[in-house]
């Protein structure tokens, strides 16, 4: 055998082992792995959906959303998910303009706790404020749209003396706090729209029936009390002067200090006030004396 027909051969059972590699390793190693493609393939097949189709059903599936979502937003409270702890600090800051000057509060994180379904955080705020501002403080937590509920309260009155504004007649108080949140979307709503958080003023509870110092004449009314005297009736009103010489012109319902006129009587030609005397209320009655001139 020649050289040329060796070298034929020899190519030749290369060339046939080469493809029996092939087919051993499509037999063995790429047959299973087209097997489980084709097997996904036919999976993702069950899933391939027409574009429109696909439209239709997120149209139906957000007008199911929006359903729930007003259903939601009708009850009285929502339980946000995932709530910061630090999101009770901006509802407080939210509310400050609902309080007066005299209101002060101060905020303190104290911890978390699971209760059912649901967790919450605790906060102690404590402060001092007129009635009305702790009054208005309460409702505020208690009607907010996202649950918050109060846990303990402690009251206590607290005379404040300012050379500027008297005795003022506040109130000390010490509030925990539990702030509810949800670690899903069940209770909440996509968009929150606040309660009406605005409370109706009260009778000061805490004002005492009995005031030991009546407040200054800061604003310099009239002091019908100390020797004022009426010394004519004119069309304006009555014409007043208190002790110290200062002269005034007073109207029915003009304020007087520590209260107001009630009458004035051209007839009878008098005068009446009416006096909260820190509690202890007073009628007053100016008279226009005539002067008698000597014989």
């Amino acid at each position: 055998m020649n050289r040329k027909l060796k070298n034929t051969f020899s190519l030749f059972g290369v060339l046939v082992f080469l493809i029996a590699l092939g087919v051993a390793y499509i037999y063995f190693f790429q047959l299973r792995t087209i097997s489980n493609k084709k097997t996904e393939l036919v999976k993702l097949r069950e899933f391939e959906y027409d574009p429109v189709l696909l439209k239709e059903d997120l149209k139906t599936k957000l007008i199911k959303s929006e359903l729930i979502d007003s259903i939601l937003s009708a009850r009285k409270f929502n339980i946000p998910q995932n709530l910061s702890m630090l999101e009770f600090y901006d509802f407080i800051t939210k509310i400050r303009p609902l309080f007066s000057s005299d209101f002060q509060t101060n905020i303190e994180f104290i911890e978390q706790k699971p209760e059912g379904e649901f967790f919450f955080y605790n906060y102690k705020i404590a402060g001092q404020g007129t009635y009305n501002d702790i009054y208005q403080l309460i409702f505020a937590i208690e009607q907010s749209k996202e649950l918050k509920k109060i846990k303990t309260l402690n009251l206590s009155n607290l005379v404040a003396s300012k050379d500027d504004e008297g005795i003022k007649y506040l109130v000390a108080y010490e509030i925990v706090v539990s702030v509810y949140y949800s670690l899903d979307n069940r209770f909440s709503v996509a968009n929150l729209v606040e309660n009406r958080l605005i409370a109706r003023k009260l009778s000061d509870a805490f004002y005492p029936l009995i005031l030991s110092e009546i407040p200054p004449n800061i604003d310099g009314l009239l002091d019908v009390q100390q020797g004022a005297k009426l010394l004519a009736l004119v069309p304006e009103g009555a014409f007043i002067v208190d002790v110290a010489g200062n002269s005034f012109i007073v109207n029915e319902g003009d304020p007087v200090y520590l209260g107001y006129a009630t009458r004035v009587d051209y007839e009878k030609n008098t005068v009446k006030f009416i006096l909260n005397k820190g509690g202890i209320v007073e009628q007053i009655e100016l008279k226009l004396t005539k002067e008698v001139k000597p014989k």
